[in-house]
């Protein structure tokens, strides 16, 4: 597996993100209907294009397989392709991240348990809980941070 720091985002590269996304959100988010997916779905390209960092796992077959964010220290996305879960990609892109961008936060849906256990495995604590996502929905978020 190789990490890198992507540097041109074509449209090809931001749609297989894209595709990524989609299939690791309906693996880990079942707290999302698949009509809400769709309503976020939209928002993702340009989010992806805007990160101001966007590191991506690739293969030994050079695709990517996983992709992580990170803006100013914080952790904004992290999703692995469902069938390379559990390998330690999503680790890889952690120590990347925290060793390289000095990344210390993030901000994790609470109904996404497994992710939450991720992150305190991790080294993460919540610092922070709102009842609300940042869009307004009863989505209650967890504000955690490496202590």
């Amino acid at each position: 597996m190789k990490i890198i720091i992507l540097q041109n985002r074509t449209p090809k590269t931001i749609d297989i993100l894209l595709r990524i996304w989609e299939s690791s959100v309906k693996a880990t988010h079942s707290f999302l209907c698949d009509g809400e997916i769709e309503k976020i779905k939209p928002y993702v390209p340009q989010a992806l294009k805007n990160v101001q960092n966007l590191i991506v796992a690739e293969n030994a077959n050079d695709s990517i397989v996983a992709f992580l964010g990170v803006e100013n220290r914080r952790i904004e996305m992290l999703f692995v392709a469902p069938e390379r879960r559990g390998q330690g990609i999503g680790k890889s892109l952690i120590n990347f991240a925290v060793n390289t961008l000095s990344a210390d936060e993030v901000t994790v849906n609470e109904q996404n348990l497994q992710t939450v256990g991720f992150y305190k495995r991790m080294g993460f604590e919540t610092y922070k809980r709102t009842d609300l996502d940042e869009q307004g929905n009863a989505y209650p978020l967890l504000y955690m941070r490496i202590q």
